[in-house]
């Protein structure tokens, strides 16, 4: 009996279901697009999910915190997992994908084969198929667009989609590293640990195959326990051999690895309250760093990111340091990484997220085009997330005019930067278009102050814009807005809230408020494990009213468990007056600070 194939339409394809995948899903499909993604794990999250638990780190440092899809995630988390478990954090992540009726999810599906055809003298792509583990069963998606947001770029040796390995040369990009020729080889992978730390004492007994940390090797990468940082990244091989092909054997390397450096915290006598600490998880699938990288009509170096990515087609944003791991990991005996400020906030233009050679092929995430040394900064989560929100966004572009991913460049670069901008995207030195009915507007406020930056088009206040606030504070319960010169058909009402970008409102220290998830949990100690809250200045409960050109006022959205820094409400009424009235903060506090509010 022949094995079942199930063939799915839709007008983007997504394969890889990791932050940069969900996010370019997640656009899409709000946006209006049949989409379908395909993901070879049975959870969504990539590097973030529980298989794994890497930290979603992104640009770092303050009012630079990714906004758009991925603040909206985690903000989720801080309300409906306030303890960090992972659990929770896999069910947050699944619900986001479950929620949008446009979306259909193949899970434990493993792409292995794509069909081209060359159309108007370029080479298309026009189905993609791939094994379900779970159920026997084939599924051939047949699309418009695609977007390989995989990791490992699958569809490049599928579908001929030119791409890069290793390191350049240094003089072939002009970069300060300490490549003098091109090689192969590429940052490594992780296996990482997570320890709890109890009340009662334990015993851990190592396997045979464990493997045994001598004084020499454990030297090299010696652990902190008493660190809320501690979460063992530096368990890392496999950037000196083939970082696809040998995965299998890294993986058991790195497995017998965490084993033993686990075995030495409990028995090596070095470890402060070692019995106390017992094994919480160990991963069995590794986390990569880096592996092939596409190749589009763009690719990013490091001078790109250390001038600051001024770009026309920025589309996203970067300023992770240049994190640059060696090949060698663990056993490397210097540095395991070296490590180089950027200018944070660096833009990432949008010509480097899509194919030179393939004309319907996206991608984002750690597999954009740029050099090894530029990726170096722009392979970390959050900022893929946002690569991710751009090409779904774009996506759905492409399908409304009938154009390809390079015709979006071409031709419609600002409508791209604008509808990111309406959802939530900051775009470094790109400011949101504010109608003219809007700016001509009669400003209400409140309590006599000045209310000109909720029309400024900037949603946030950060360096860029210089050290001046962009927001406006609105007394809980007073009303700020417009008066129109005459009644206008309004479409969609924008709201920027202050979501506490730099998380100071947040209970525990540095890393446990940057970070979603945590690495080792201090069980009897919640001072050390804190539960977290929502951010403080974000408002929770609020109405937006109307007046229409009858006079008569009419509620447009009102919401009393607001978990949303960027708010878009349908509208499609002509309106004489629009305002926005805050009720309550999650916080303590008299006002609300609110940075943008207005309406197209």
């Amino acid at each position: 009996m022949a094995l079942t194939t199930i063939v799915h339409e839709c007008d983007l394809c997504v394969v890889g279901g990791g932050l940069a995948g969900m996010c370019a899903a997640i656009a899409a499909a709000r946006g209006g697009s049949r989409v379908v993604i395909m993901q070879d794990r049975p959870v969504f999250g990539g590097n973030a999910s529980s298989e794994i638990r890497m930290w979603v780190c992104g640009s770092d440092g303050g009012d630079n915190r990714e906004t758009g899809i991925i603040e909206e995630i985690q903000l989720e988390s801080l309300y409906a997992n306030p303890d960090k478990n992972y659990a929770i954090w896999d069910g947050i992540l699944y619900g986001k994908i479950r929620e949008e009726e446009n979306i259909t999810p193949l899970l434990n599906c493993s792409c292995m084969d794509a069909k081209t055809e060359e159309r108007n003298g370029e080479k298309i792509i026009t189905e993609i198929t791939g094994w379900q583990t779970t159920t026997q069963k084939f599924h051939t998606v047949r699309a418009r667009l695609f977007a390989d947001c995989s990791g490992d770029s699958i569809l490049a040796p599928l579908t001929g989609a030119e791409f890069r390995v290793g390191r350049e040369a240094r003089e072939e990009f002009g970069e300060k590293t300490s490549q003098e020729t091109a090689d192969s080889q590429t940052m490594g992978m992780s296996c990482l640990l997570q320890c709890r730390k109890t009340s009662k004492a334990t015993k851990f007994i190592p396997p045979v195959w464990a493997k045994k940390m001598t004084p020499e090797v454990i030297a090299l990468r010696r652990p902190n326990m008493n660190n809320t940082g501690e979460n063992f990244w530096y368990l890392e091989l496999g950037g000196n051999r083939d970082s696809i092909g040998d995965t299998e054997d890294v993986r058991e390397e790195l497995v017998s690895l965490a084993y033993g450096m686990f075995d030495w915290i409990k028995n090596s006598g070095e470890v402060p309250d070692a019995d106390y600490w017992s094994l919480d998880f160990l991963g069995f699938l590794p986390g990569k760093r880096e592996s092939r990288r596409m190749v589009g009509d763009y690719i990013m170096c490091q001078g790109d990111v250390l001038a600051g990515g001024r770009f026309p087609d920025t589309v996203a944003f970067g300023g992770w340091p240049l994190d640059d791991h060696h090949p060698d990991g663990f056993y490397h005996r210097g540095n395991p990484n070296v490590w180089g400020s950027t200018p944070a906030p660096y833009g990432i233009p949008y010509r480097c997220l899509y194919s030179k050679n393939i004309g319907n092929l996206f991608f984002a995430g750690r597999n954009i085009s740029m050099t090894h040394a530029a990726m170096s900064s722009a392979r970390v989560m959050a900022t893929c997330a946002t690569l991710g929100e751009a090409v779904g966004t774009a996506a759905n572009i492409a399908r409304e005019f009938d154009t390809s991913p390079r015709g979006v460049y071409l031709e419609h670069i600002g409508l791209l930067q604008q509808r990111l901008m309406e959802n939530g995207c900051f775009l470094p030195r790109v400011k949101r278009t504010i109608p003219s009915f809007v700016r001509e507007a009669e400003l209400i406020s409140p309590d006599g102050g000045t209310m000109e930056n909720l029309r400024n088009g900037i949603d946030r206040t950060n360096r860029i814009w210089g050290a001046v606030d962009q927001g406006v504070t609105i007394p809980l319960g007073s009303a700020a807005g417009y008066r129109f010169r005459k009644p206008v058909r309004i479409e969609n009402v924008h709201l920027a809230l202050d979501s506490d970008l730099a998380r100071a409102t947040l209970p525990g220290d540095d890393c446990e408020r940057r970070h979603t998830m945590r690495a080792n949990v201090w069980w009897d100690d919640p001072g050390k494990s804190p539960t977290m809250t929502m951010p403080a200045t974000l408002v929770k409960s609020y109405r937006i009213e109307g007046i229409t050109e009858n006079g008569k006022t009419v509620v447009l959205a009102k919401e009393s468990c607001n978990r949303l820094q960027c708010v878009n409400v349908r509208c499609d009424r002509t309106l004489a007056q629009l305002t926005f009235i805050p009720l309550a903060l999650w916080g303590a506090g008299d006002a609300a600070h609110v940075f943008s509010f207005d309406a197209r």
